[in-house]
Order: C-alpha cells, then sequence, then structure tokens
C-alpha cells in the first residue's frame, strides 16, 4: 500500500498494486472451512484478476503513445503540442480508470463487494474497507492528476459519471440488506462514489477533500466492524443485523460506537462525516461539478433509510433471546463454558476489539467537533501529493 500511494511509474505502481491484490485474494479465502470464504477467494481473484489485466492493458496504451513509464513523462508527452488526442491515449486511459474501478469498488464494477465483504473473515473484510480502499484511492488520485492531468478535460466527465452510477447503486443496493457486511459493502460503494467527486474536480481543494474523507472514513468503517467481529463472537447471527438488536440497552459500549459510526457514515452534524461530505461539496462548487454536489446531498439523504435502519435495531429492538445448548457432543462450547485460559483469552480479545471501536467512535466525534488538525494535514498530503513527481 505504501508503494502504490508513493509509486511515480507504471511498472512500480503495478508492481505494487499486485502485491498487495495476491495476498488480499488469500486472506479472503483463509477460513479454509468456510464454504463462504473459499468462494470470496475464487469470486475476488478471478474478478481481481480481470480488473489487473485491464489495468495492464491500458498501462501498455499509455506507454505506446507517450514513450514513457514515468508519470512525469506522460505528463509531458500528453501536454501543449503533445499528442493527448491520440486515439491509444483515450483507449488506454479508459482501460486504466476501468481497472482502478474494479480495485476501488465503483458502479458499474461493484459486483464483486458485497459477495466479497459477507464471505470474507471480518477483520479481513475490515482491512479491505478500509486501508487497501484508501490506498487504492491516493493511486487513483495521483495517477490521473499528474500522470493524466493535461487531459484532464477527456476523463472528468466520465469519472463524474461513474461517481453518479456508485452513489445511485451503492445507496439503492444497501437499502434491502440483512447481512451488516454486505450493508458495508454497497454502503462503501455509495462512499467510493462520492470519494472519486475530490478526485474529478481536479484540483487541489478536490484533492484535500479526498484526503481528509479517507481518514475519516476509515474512522467509521472501523467503529463499524469492529462491533461486527464482537457480536459475531458473541452470538449464534453472525453478522445479521439480528446480532446488534437490543445492544442499546445490553450493552451501551457496542451500542454507541456503531451509533455514531452510522451517523458519521450517513453525513449528520457533529460527526466528522458530515465535514467531510461538506468538503467534497465545497470542491464540486468550486469545480464547476455543483450537480455533482448536488448528488452527494441526495444520496446522503437516502442513506439515512438503512443507516436509521442499524441505528434502530440497536437502540428500539428487543435483544435476541439466546438459544438452547446443542445437543451435539462435538459441538464447540460457547466461551461462557468454556476453560477458564481460554475464556479468558477470548474476553480479552474482545475488549480489545470495544477499545478499538471506542477509539474510532471517539475520534470521529472529535475531528467534527474540531477538524482543525486533520484539515491541515490533508492540505499539506494535497499539496505534495501533486507536487512529489513534478
Amino acid at each position: 500500500m505504501t508503494l502504490i500511494a508513493q509509486a511515480q511509474n507504471l511498472i512500480i505502481f503495478f508492481t505494487a498494486l499486485e502485491l498487495l491484490s495476491i495476498p488480499l485474494y488469500v486472506l479472503c479465502a483463509s477460513a479454509r472451512r468456510s464454504e463462504r470464504s473459499l468462494e470470496s477467494g475464487l469470486k475476488y481473484l478471478i474478478i481481481g484478476s480481470i480488473g489487473s489485466a485491464t489495468l495492464l492493458y491500458g498501462f501498455a496504451l499509455l506507454y505506446g503513445a507517450s514513450g514513457s513509464t514515468d508519470f512525469t513523462g506522460i505528463a509531458k508527452a500528453l501536454g501543449p503540442g503533445g499528442n493527448g488526442n491520440d486515439t491509444l491515449v483515450l483507449i488506454g486511459t479508459a482501460m486504466v480508470a476501468t481497472g482502478l474501478a474494479f480495485k476501488t469498488s465503483l458502479a458499474p464494477f461493484h459486483q464483486w463487494t458485497p459477495d466479497v465483504y459477507q464471505g470474507a473473515p471480518t477483520p479481513i473484510t475490515a482491512f479491505m474497507a478500509v486501508a487497501t480502499k484508501a490506498a487504492a484511492f491516493i493511486a487513483l488520485a495521483r495517477l490521473f492528476e499528474v500522470a493524466l492531468g493535461p487531459i484532464a478535460g477527456d476523463w472528468k466527465p466520465a469519472l463524474a459519471a461513474v461517481a453518479v452510477a456508485s452513489i445511485a447503486i451503492g445507496n439503492i443496493g444497501a437499502l434491502g440488506q440483512n447481512s451488516l457486511k454486505r450493508l458495508m459493502g454497497y454502503s462503501g460503494i455509495a462512499q467510493a462514489g462520492y470519494m472519486l467527486a475530490g478526485i474529478v474536480v481536479a484540483s487541489e481543494t478536490g484533492l484535500k477533500a479526498l484526503i481528509f474523507y479517507l481518514a475519516v472514513y476509515t474512522l467509521m468503517n472501523l467503529a463499524v466492524f469492529a462491533v461486527i467481529v464482537a457480536r459475531e463472537r458473541e452470538t449464534d447471527l453472525g453478522d445479521d443485523i439480528g446480532a446488534v438488536a437490543g445492544l442499546g440497552a445490553a450493552k451501551p459500549l457496542l451500542a454507541w460506537p456503531l451509533t455514531i459510526a452510522m451517523l458519521a457514515l450517513a453525513g449528520l452534524p457533529g460527526t466528522s462525516g458530515f465535514m467531510g461530505k461538506l468538503f467534497l461539496i465545497e470542491a464540486t462548487v468550486d469545480g464547476n461539478y455543483t450537480w455533482l454536489g448536488v448528488i452527494i446531498v441526495i444520496g446522503s439523504m437516502v442513506s439515512l433509510a438503512y443507516y436509521l435502519r442499524v441505528i434502530a435495531a440497536v437502540w428500539m429492538r428487543p435483544e435476541p433471546a439466546p438459544e438452547a445448548p446443542s445437543s451435539d457432543p462435538g459441538a464447540m462450547p460457547a466461551i461462557a463454558g468454556a476453560a477458564p485460559e481460554a475464556a479468558a483469552k477470548g474476553a480479552s480479545r474482545c475488549w480489545l476489539v470495544v477499545g478499538i471501536g471506542l477509539a474510532c467512535a471517539a475520534a470521529t466525534v472529535a475531528f467534527g467537533v474540531a477538524p482543525s488538525p486533520l484539515v491541515d494535514w490533508a492540505s499539506h498530503a494535497a499539496g505534495s501529493l501533486t507536487t512529489a513527481v513534478g
């Protein structure tokens, strides 16, 4: 991920991307006794390979048109007096955008996301949802803003259309989900559409908004997945929405992080999610893409339906009754009936997960009330992102 974010050459970029992708295929299928885990690893492998092949073909076309694999060399070749209107450049740019859209879960190249998120072990899903998406978006921003910056007029309308499709498909797809991991998968598709708006405007303001939102998106998602991990260890309901029913009364230390994260993902005031969307909307207005800012607002309004549904389950539904003990003599004992050492280890791990959720939720509120430190960091990162190559 570090190599991807720092890459200034197409070869290094692709090598780093594969060094990230191939271990992820293995991690998704790491629960070898779970059919869903194996299925998610296989789906991710097949679709990820298609995305990688498309991306590599696009890189080859860009190299053929520009004669360079370095971002600076490509930008010079496509600049004034160059061959920015060459058919190879336009086709290569389209294929690169398609390949990276697969990697970042942008519609209409998103089909793998809900299935892989649901089937993979939940800690792996959390890692994919935050860390890998952040690295991929930084790489996408550097490639398009620096190497392909001279032809921004050609790719900006296309990326804007992809952003709108992602916002619409992600939010609509999440409405009927009972699996929290699938819900977060569709939510991630919509959130990717919001973040793509920061790249579409092709300005330092847009990059600053993107980096700020990536940071707060990481906090919001980690809080949600921490609760999902904890409930998977405590109940037999897995990632079903019923697993979080009644948490408000029974386990407030889990209820509050989940509630705050859902409100932040919806973009309600007082949270860093609201500030992030505000910065993205401001960037779209400054970049003459006001209509895209309106789409972000509409998408956020639609998302309230499924985010508030989770919050309603937490605070307004009763906690599910515990299931009767299994009569199977070979069944694994629950933590409560396990050996004292195993129970203590499980409890300590659960408290660690709860602590991560609480810390991320607290940071989500803190940066919503006082965003200046994170804004300053995002401004510095946005400036270095575009000048590191030049």
